[in-house]
Formats: C-alpha cells, sequence, structure tokens
C-alpha cells in the first residue's frame, strides 16, 4: 500500500532503514522521494533526527557549507553533526576516522541529495568512510556521461554498491515503491487511487515497468500472455 501523505512515507522510510541497518550494519543505502515540488530540508533534518540519535555516532551531511549552515540554523539539536562534504572529506583527513582509531569513522553518514558535480568527492568520502552510509535522493548518474566509458566504469564501481533501503517514486500514470526487506511495487493510478499491479524481486526498467501496466490494462502482447499464464494455473489447481 502506498503511504498517503509525506509524513506516512517518512516513518516509512525510518523503518525501512532501520531493517537496511540491521541487515548491513555497514552497508551503503539509498532513500529515495521523488516527489515533484519537494522541499528537502525538513523531511531530511525528522529522518537524521531519528537515525543519528539511534546510531549514537554520525552526521548529516550536505553539498555546500550554504544549506549546510541553513540546516544548522533549522535544528539547534542536530548542528553539531551537521557539516558539507567538503568538511567532512577534511575532517577524515585529520583526525583518527581512516587511522584506525574509533572516533566518527565508524558511525552513520547521512548523505542529502549528492549530485553528480560531487562525485568524486562523495566517492572518496564514502571510501574513507568504515560504517554505514545513507544517501538521501541521490543524484550521482549524469545523462550527459550517457553510455561511454566513464558511465560504465562508475555503474560497475562505485554506484554497484549501493542498494536500496527505501523508494517512492511516482510519476503520472504509475508509482513505484520498495520498502525494505519487501520487494518493489508497481501501482497504476486508478481514477480511485492507486492500484497495485505487480511486484518485482529487482529494480524494474521502465520497459519492464510499461508492460506490466499494459498486460494489467489487457492490453497488447504483454495482456495476452498474462492471460495465457493465469488460464495455464487455473488448470494447474
Amino acid at each position: 500500500m502506498l503511504p498517503p501523505d509525506l509524513r506516512s512515507a517518512e516513518a516509512e522510510t525510518l523503518t525501512a532503514v532501520r531493517s537496511a541497518l540491521a541487515a548491513e550494519p555497514r552497508g551503503r543505502w539509498t532513500v529515495e522521494w521523488r516527489f515533484e515540488g519537494l522541499r528537502l530540508l525538513a523531511p531530511a533534518l525528522r529522518l537524521a533526527g531519528d537515525l543519528l540519535t539511534e546510531a549514537g555516532q554520525g552526521r548529516l551531511l550536505f553539498a555546500d557549507e550554504g544549506a549546510a549552515a541553513l540546516a544548522r540554523r533549522e535544528s539547534e539539536i542536530l548542528a553539531p553533526r551537521i557539516a558539507s562534504y567538503g568538511d567532512e572529506r577534511r575532517r577524515q583527513g585529520d583526525d583518527s576516522g581512516i587511522n584506525g582509531g574509533e572516533g566518527d569513522g565508524e558511525g552513520l553518514l547521512l548523505l542529502v541529495a549528492p549530485s553528480q558535480a560531487e562525485y568524486d568527492l562523495v566517492e572518496a568520502l564514502c571510501g574513507a568512510h568504515r560504517g554505514a552510509v545513507v544517501l538521501l535522493n541521490p543524484n550521482l548518474e549524469d545523462a550527459a556521461v550517457g553510455i561511454g566509458s566513464v558511465a560504465r566504469q562508475r555503474r560497475k564501481g562505485f554506484l554497484s554498491t549501493w542498494q536500496t533501503a527505501y523508494a517512492l517514486l511516482p510519476d503520472a500514470e504509475s508509482a513505484l515503491r520498495r520498502a525494505h526487506p519487501g520487494e518493489w511495487e508497481l501501482y497504476r493510478l486508478d481514477p480511485d487511487g492507486y492500484r497495485l499491479v505487480r511486484s518485482f524481486e529487482r529494480r524494474p526498467d521502465g520497459e519492464s515497468r510499461a508492460e506490466a501496466l499494459a498486460g494489467e490494462a489487457g492490453g497488447g502482447l504483454a495482456g495476452q500472455l498474462r492471460g495465457l499464464n493465469d488460464l495455464l494455473e487455473g488448470l494447474q489447481r
């Protein structure tokens, strides 16, 4: 079932991230809230408030110092644990985090909206961190890179190390959802709301989503094959 509002999605996210971190305490996880017009700061602070309190150690990181300063003004409680990507990378080089000590190198890092522009910095920052990392609304792939060698190397390397803890991806006609440890769920938007169409073990691509939606509607080859499959299953009962 899809959450009815952002606060419900945040509650689902917290549960899913807890499950993901319990499964892999030093894993690399992503959270995606792809709502049009979403202002990310407030929900990011709420999520970080819960996760960093539970983790005991860790930091909430923003792409630049301006965004980090704004976040510190919005949350006095979290302010000492908020920094920019660059500040955290310098911190890793200065303290015991990458030299075998205790420190924050074992804590949780929550990175807000890392983009392709920060790709190299984010890769270095995560590579030097020994604890868990969660990326919130990452956009580390650059469409301009396309299918070139750089894109292939990134997909086989750093980008391939991430798993989805939570995702809620609505569009004009459907929505895709995943909450760890569950499967990916595809919903179709009907006049009376969203309706579950199909579940997938792995994140479906655009073609798979289109086929599933067409099959549910009973149109085209996908719909015919699904009807045949249903008939065969019925005969075997």
